[in-house]
């Protein structure tokens, strides 16, 4: 009998490609083998899938049995290739009959032939969909990420003997229904209330500046002042995430291999905290088969990075690039691929090594030497890429015991959402660009136009404060969110001012 073809996908980065799984049983001592750049998982396949065969009513052929995964050039990575191998081998011997045409095949086979859950089943399926697939069929612990995908019917599959009896028709399995966004996007978030936090309106007041435009934030203060809680903080006033930003996001932790049976949708702002011992892998993503790292799990949200000075220096210098271009590329012997990264740094420091240097009531134990040492651990283009340098000092004893609260996350959540709708509307024709933190050079000159008296303050900026041209095109696109948040057409002296009193004391 000819070989077969049953067709599944791999990923590469948070793309997929098509891959063909041929089959080919001919004469001779009984042997399997796995060709077209397998892994050590793709390899094992062959003993998983020949006892699933087995305890499905089905007959593992004692024969020379060869697969081929095509195209043969491409790395093939993971273990969801069990369940097409196990249908190709089953047609290729006559046991099953079927038009595979237009059928995606993914799922991990248990020795008893029950279907276990995969990674990457999002993208995977937006793949074949766009490639004109017509159906799937998935694990069906994956329902819930596989149902947000629309125009491909997903067929959930609990056993390998369930799909066997599915395609020569002898049992029903209801296809999935389509994603209900309504439910998924009013999901309650389980995040810090604003109001909680105690004192700090000029870091709150960033905060909400930082939200509206997406810019980034250094939080400055001696420890214990609520620098990691209003961190905490930031998420909960952040705009709703949109039906693309949920699909976006998803589709990054689904390739990850970071959704799991209780939580298979990500429908919050993501918030990440990596260690300060962190490597540059696991921030930036890498690994022999690239993965997304922390700084794209944070996509869309918050990466809150405390004891900022901490960080090796290496680690630092490589979030420069994800920080000015929205996007890291890892390059490997493997393959080379970009992964998002547009999201919100907030960083906290202590002002020096034992913490107490601007605190008025503790003196400071450190020396001179030791400051500067602490200082020059983050590189001048390092903290030339954020744009809020905020104080956050001691709170008095008044306010931390006091009745009243400030605002709550809801109510500045709804200016934020509000300067949010102005830049939507602004970016409409401008593809990829959603924030002000994302103009360009070109989009500033369009948006962030000065008239006469605001030039020659920017002018006079400029001089007194030796910026440099990174420095003013950020002022720049900072005052523009200040004055979105102010409903503001124009940018305006008091904007522009504002904008200027969080760049760092020392330029």
């Amino acid at each position: 009998m000819p070989s077969t073809k049953v067709y599944s996908a791999s990923l590469i980065g948070l793309e997929a490609a098509i891959i063909e799984v041929e089959v080919d049983i001919s004469g001779g001592l009984p042997k399997t083998i796995i060709v077209g750049l397998p892994d050590a998982a793709v390899q094992e396949a062959r003993e998983r899938v020949k006892s699933a065969i087995k305890n499905s009513n089905a007959i593992f052929p004692t024969s020379h049995i060869a697969i081929n995964l095509a195209p043969a050039d491409l790395p093939k990575n993971g273990t969801h290739y069990d369940l097409p191998i196990a249908l190709s081998i089953l047609l290729n011997s006559g046991q099953i009959f079927f038009e595979p045409r237009n059928h995606l095949f993914l799922g991990e086979l248990a020795l008893d032939g029950s279907i276990r859950p995969v990674s990457g089943i999002l993208p995977m399926l937006l793949s074949a969909r766009d490639k004109g697939f017509s159906k799937a069929f998935v694990p069906t612990e994956n329902s819930k990420e596989a149902s947000l995908v629309s125009g491909i019917t997903i067929i959930p599959v609990k056993s390998l003997y369930d799909v066997i009896g599915y395609i020569q028709n002898l049992i029903k399995i209801k296809p999935l229904p389509p994603a209900n966004w309504d439910a998924i996007l009013k999901v309650p978030e389980d995040v810090l209330d604003l109001k909680l936090i105690k004192g700090q309106e000029s870091a709150k007041r960033a905060l909400e500046i930082a939200a509206a435009g997406g810019h980034n934030v250094l939080l400055s203060g001696p420890p214990g002042t609520g620098k990691t809680l209003l961190a905490k903080a930031l998420p909960s006033i952040l705009p709703k995430l949109t039906i693309d930003e949920v699909l976006e996001i998803t589709k990054i932790y689904s390739v990850a291999g970071l959704l799991n049976l209780s939580k298979n949708l990500i429908t919050v702002r993501p918030f990440r905290s990596p260690h300060h011992s962190s490597s540059s892998v696991a921030l930036v993503g890498g690994g022999s088969s690239p993965r997304p790292g922390e700084i794209s799990l944070a996509h869309r949200g918050v990466l809150f990075m405390d004891e900022f000075p901490e960080f090796t220096r290496p680690v630092l210098e490589n979030l420069r690039q994800p920080l000015e271009d929205g996007v890291v590329t890892v390059a490997r012997a493997a393959a080379t691929v970009c992964f998002p990264a547009q999201f919100t740094l907030v960083a906290a420091q202590n002002p020096c090594p034992c913490g107490f240097y601007s605190d008025p009531i503790k003196a400071c134990m450190c020396s001179p030497s030791q400051i500067a040492k602490y200082h020059k651990k983050i590189s001048g283009p390092m903290l030339d890429r954020i744009d809020l340098h905020v104080e956050v000092g001691r709170i008095e004893f008044d306010k931390l015991t006091a009745e009243t609260s400030g605002e709550s996350s809801a109510e500045v959540q709804a200016r934020v959402q509000k300067a949010r709708d102005i830049q939507t509307e602004r970016f409409k024709d401008k593809k990829h660009i959603k924030t002000n933190s994302e103009m360009t050079i070109n989009e500033i000159k369009e948006f962030c136009r000065l008239g006469e008296k605001e030039q020659q303050f920017m002018k006079a900026a400029v001089v007194k404060m030796y910026l440099s041209a990174r420095s003013y095109h950020r002022i720049l696109k900072l005052a523009r969110t200040i004055a979105d948040l102010a409903d503001s057409p124009k940018l305006m002296l008091n904007h522009l001012a504002e904008a200027l009193q969080y760049r760092p004391k020392v330029e």
